[in-house]
């Protein structure tokens, strides 16, 4: 990582309420326009926070989930583990999500979140990620850091609406 005042770490408990701000946040920025804005709208931040609590620390410690903090202050989140075909954890990795908060998009705290949860998955053969099909932004992002789409799209529900995702891959040579 090249800026200093940036730390990646991993997610504890007393970022939840953080976490689900800057997730609740971000999904109103990177999808409007994208997503219904029904369903936006209906996003709340202390239900999030609420359902991250309670499952923090649970499961087998698959999934990880790291914040990037400046100056004391969590202004980013990405979570990754194995990749999912259905319910079926195969021997791939698998980005889940990266989100800033919105104010922080260009700065670098995205690479710096995405580099790290690459880095850490380096003994998987591949990482995969799924992004919505019309985020161009999130498209160029991934791509500029060696990510590209593989072809494979399905859809996914938000307020009624099917909204298409498409999976975007990248070798990491484990």
């Amino acid at each position: 990582m090249d800026d200093p005042s940036l730390l990646i770490r991993p997610m504890t408990l007393d970022d939840c309420d953080r976490v689900s701000e800057i997730r609740v946040r971000g999904w109103r920025h990177a999808y409007r326009g994208l997503v219904p804005q029904p369903y936006l709208d209906a996003l709340s931040v202390a239900r999030d926070a609420e359902r991250r609590r309670a499952r923090f620390g649970q499961g087998n410690g698959a999934v990880l989930n790291l914040v990037a903090e400046r100056g004391g202050e969590v202004v980013g989140w990405a979570a990754y583990g194995p990749y999912r075909e259905g319910e079926v954890r195969t021997a791939d990795a698998e980005l889940y999500a990266v989100y800033l908060d919105p104010d922080r998009v260009g700065t670098g705290v995205g690479r710096a979140l995405l580099a790290e949860s690459v880095e850490r998955c380096a003994g998987y053969p591949r990482m995969f990620l799924w992004v919505l099909r019309e985020n161009r932004r999130a498209r160029r992002f991934y791509e500029r850091a060696g990510f590209h789409w593989d072809g494979a799209e399905e859809p996914f529900e938000a307020g009624g609406a099917l909204v298409p995702e498409v999976r975007y891959v990248r070798t990491l040579g484990g």
